[in-house]
């Protein structure tokens, strides 16, 4: 996935996004080039405010 075809404030579970940086890095055989650390960095971020998200509606 391009970041490009990202789409802002989307819902996924912070679940899914971790499994998809997995997925990310296991492609990237641990060496990102600059357009998958430009995925990378967008979906840590995404991955965060979901994790933000979840504490929230736990407390």
């Amino acid at each position: 996935m391009s970041p490009d075809s990202m789409t802002p404030g989307s819902v996924r579970s912070a679940a899914a996004l971790n499994e998809q940086i997995r997925a990310l890095w296991i492609r990237a055989g641990g060496s990102l080039s600059a357009q998958e650390r430009a995925e990378y960095e967008l979906l840590v971020v995404e991955w965060a405010e979901a994790i933000r998200g979840e504490v929230i509606e736990a407390a």
